[in-house]
């Protein structure tokens, strides 16, 4: 191991190295629970997303400690698996099979444009204020999910869009009770907070009567039959895959850099020249675990931003990736136990990520109309829309025109006037 990782170079031993991925994955093995419960909206299959959520963490993270050597920690990502749900399948009517075509599709174009070093172009065609917005936009809608799950916000027949649930029992009450204990935990600086929030929510769900304890705490991994290599070849074509996949790659790519740039910066492990050593071989990997997810039968696979706790635990090579890789390794053989825990035991999950996710709006322009008009845009129209690809049309188109308008066309790039184009495309369709 000190020969392959360079341990002592990088000024780290491997036992710390380990106790950091073991960190890591506590502080993201909620993914392990939330996953399922997400894609299962969208008609899957719980006990088998579990199983493909766990092994395409295991392959994609190993990749990038082995290959890329980097103490990143990879898994389906959050705000990817909702617009795979949510807006691919229950907004635009697709099959989760045309979705999970579309993430494979998305996995083969990511490995080209990293090989060809093309990504540069998609990236600067998005303004910083869209870019920021996007973030703060998924953030509200994956709060908004959480609580529609937990039965806190409901859509009542007649009268209001939205109303609020009956907070005083069942659903909607454990919600909130582990909303506050999470809370609780994060404001101390708890690490694995949400995850140790969902297994505090599921055992006070026992004898509220909400979650059914399993006869068996360790079994065999659910079968992948039900969602291995199910794709869907017809559409492929169409205006919405095109629009799928361009809001997919984005999202993966921005999530990704975000990542490795925010991550190896406090770590302090920039190269010479400022830049995220071995990027390349790093988004290699977050595009084959992509790629073989999709065979898997999952979202996206995306850098995990929590992969910061094992950096600040002392990780600082591949050994930690590999850590974490086995522990979820091994959570494969205690499905029953992930599997019992019931919707309003991830919803606070949800709920605080979306809370995460709002971090950028700190630095978006707002005194400036033809910057906050687009990114308010974006943010508002993912929640109110039930879709982030709406909500990213809404703020480009919008963010074009005002330009225009105002005599600031050179402000605009050439590939954001051919992506507001498409989307203006998308909308007369």
């Amino acid at each position: 191991m000190e020969a392959f990782f360079k341990l002592k170079e990088n000024g780290t031993n491997a036992k710390t190295e380990i106790l950091a991925g073991i960190t890591t994955f506590m502080t993201m093995a909620y993914i392990l629970v939330v996953n399922p419960g997400i894609l299962s909206d969208a008609g899957m299959d719980f006990g088998a997303v579990f199983t493909a959520t766990a092994l395409a963490a295991v392959i994609s993270t190993l990749i990038m400690g082995l290959y890329a050597k980097l103490p990143f920690a990879q898994a389906p990502g959050m705000g990817l698996n909702a617009f795979f749900a949510y807006t691919i399948v229950k907004q635009m009517g697709y099959s989760w099979e045309f979705a999970l075509t579309a993430v494979f599709l998305e996995g083969l174009i990511f490995v080209l444009l990293t090989a060809f070093n093309a990504r540069e172009a998609i990236v600067d065609s998005i303004p910083d204020n869209i870019k920021k917005s996007i973030s703060v936009g998924i953030g509200l809608f994956i709060a908004f999910i959480g609580l529609e799950n937990a039965k806190i916000v409901l859509h009542p027949e007649g009268g209001t869009i939205v109303a609020l649930g009956d907070i005083t029992s069942g659903y909607a009450l454990l919600a909130l009770i582990g909303i506050l204990i999470t809370g609780v935990l994060l404001a101390k600086n708890i690490r694995g907070a949400l995850l140790i929030g969902i297994v505090a929510t599921t055992v006070i769900g026992i004898p509220m009567g909400i979650t059914k304890v399993p006869h068996n705490i360790i079994s065999a991994p659910p079968s992948l039959s039900p969602i291995f290599m199910k794709f869907q070849w017809s559409h492929i074509l169409s205006m919405d895959m095109f629009i799928a996949l361009f809001t997919l790659l984005f999202m993966d790519m921005f999530d990704t850099i975000g990542t490795l740039v925010g991550v190896t910066t406090k770590a302090n492990m920039m190269d010479e020249n400022g830049n995220v050593p071995r990027i390349k071989k790093a988004l290699f990997a977050d595009a084959i675990g992509t790629t073989l997810g999709a065979c898997l039968g999952t979202s996206t696979v995306s850098t995990f931003v929590e992969s910061a706790s094992g950096v600040a635990e002392g990780g600082r090579t591949g050994l930690t990736a590999v850590s974490t890789a086995g522990m979820f390794a091994i959570a494969l053989f205690f499905s029953p136990l992930f599997i019992m825990i019931p919707a309003p035991a991830t919803s606070p999950a949800l709920v605080l990520v979306g809370l995460f996710m709002m971090e950028p709006i700190k630095e978006i322009d707002l005194l400036d109309y033809t910057e906050a008009i687009p990114a308010f845009f974006t943010i508002i129209m993912m929640p109110l829309t039930y879709s982030i690809s709406d909500g990213i049309a809404f703020g480009m188109v919008s963010y074009i025109f005002l330009k225009v308008l105002t005599k600031r066309y050179k402000e605009v790039s050439i590939p954001a006037y051919v992506v507001g184009a498409l989307f203006i495309l998308k909308f007369l369709i």
